[in-house]
């Protein structure tokens, strides 16, 4: 399930209903209002900012110097691990609750743009000093000021508690909408994954009838032909006995890279007696990969995919090449052919529709969707297959797998 601290404010509330409770808030206490993200951008709109505000805020300069005292006050509140009431860079008093979501800071609630008396000080005078570095008219600041709200910083701060309480409430609940959405896709995903390992099953069981006496009646055929002196026939005999070998084991088993590199070298053998010299294949995985575990029929099935879709269609043929590398600490196997190519269109189908017909495949009757659902299953999203193609040139299917040597 993925992390909820990786969601911006925006994706956990719905803009809009944070811009109706800051738009409420500020109509009911006459205070100004904007709910920035963890960067001290606003998400919303401001609300019932005060004229003076709005005249600091004209320029590029002012709004930048507002921004930051917005970010300094979220992330001061964030520190204190509580609502905080504090004097902006132009004089007037404001307060911010930060928002936080399993002990991560996603945004504050900023308000106020107010006046807050107090003894032994001058705030008109401190304003004019404090906004002196700005290219403002004097005479209109102190206009502005002077219509600025006075309140008392013990309101400002039941305020504050006010909006700390109810915002974290409503991001609590996006949370918990956003994990039990998660929660039910991810039991979506494992009943679709069991329904397709059972139709899999199925299949299998369809082709194993006795396999015992299947292993048996190949060994026979290999020992005939080699009495015969048929090494060619005897070699293919082999080949399909330890394909088969392979296939019908258990499908939950993960296996060594080297045992799918076996199986697809079996596959090839085979192909190639049907297809002569119209199929070239190279397998150019490293050495030290080969004892990396993975999912059972991972490489086959796309190896299938490819000659029986990309270069049987082909009246000269093509070439299948696998390889295999570690990059940032992922086993990276690619399966590339020089066939007919798909479309951009078809391959966005093929990942995106949920019912599939049966596919060609002769051996396994394992699709690429399958393969890539297979690999999630067992490592999660971040791994999986990524396929890239063009008409007429070929297929690149890219498997991302964990690095993990048995």
């Amino acid at each position: 399930m993925q992390d909820c601290n990786r969601f911006t404010l925006g994706e956990i509330v719905n803009t809009q209903v944070l811009q109706d409770i800051q738009d409420k808030f500020s109509e009911a206490t006459g205070i100004g209002a904007v709910i920035v993200d963890a960067d001290g951008i606003p998400v919303t709109k401001p609300s019932n900012f005060t004229e003076f505000c709005q005249y600091i805020r004209s320029d590029a300069e002012g709004l930048a110097l507002c921004m930051a005292c917005d970010d300094r006050g979220g992330r001061k509140a964030v520190q204190n691990r509580r609502p905080c009431v504090y004097h902006c860079h132009a004089g007037l008093t404001d307060l911010a609750a930060p928002i936080i979501v399993k002990n991560q800071y996603v945004g504050a609630f900023l308000a106020g743009q107010v006046v807050s008396p107090q003894q032994d000080r001058d705030t008109r005078a401190e304003m004019f000093k404090l906004t002196s570095p700005l290219p403002r008219d004097a005479a209109k600041l102190g206009e502005l000021f002077d219509k600025v709200e006075i309140i008392q910083e013990s309101r400002l701060k039941a305020a504050a508690d006010l909006v700390y309480i109810m915002s974290n409430y409503i991001v609590e609940i996006g949370v918990a909408n956003i994990m039990q959405r998660q929660l039910m896709e991810e039991i979506q995903s494992k009943a679709d994954l069991e329904t397709l390992l059972r139709a899999t099953e199925l299949r299998a069981l369809q082709s194993q009838v006795n396999p015992h006496f299947l292993f048996n009646t190949l060994n026979t055929i290999a020992r005939l032909a080699l009495l015969e002196g048929a090494g060619r026939t005897q070699e293919i005999v082999y080949a399909l006995s330890d394909l088969l070998r392979n296939n019908l084991r258990d499908i939950e088993e993960l296996r060594t890279l080297e045992e799918e590199v076996k199986s697809i070298t079996d596959y090839l053998t085979i192909q190639r007696v049907r297809f002569g010299d119209r199929i070239k294949a190279n397998i150019h995985v490293e050495t030290h990969l080969l004892d990396t575990r993975v999912p059972a029929l991972t490489l086959q099935p796309l190896v299938e995919n490819a000659i029986i879709h990309g270069i049987e269609p082909k009246k000269d043929g093509g070439q299948v090449t696998i390889s295999g590398f570690v990059e940032d600490g992922t086993l990276i196997l690619v399966v590339s052919d020089t066939g007919i190519g798909v479309t951009q269109d078809r391959i966005n189908v093929i990942f995106r529709a949920e019912r599939r017909k049966a596919t060609k495949g002769q051996t396994t009757g394992l699709g690429i969707v399958n393969v890539h659902k297979r690999i999630q299953h067992y490592f999660g999203n971040d791994y999986g297959i990524k396929m890239e193609s063009e008409v007429g040139q070929g297929t690149n299917i890219y498997i991302r797998l964990p690095y993990c040597q048995s």
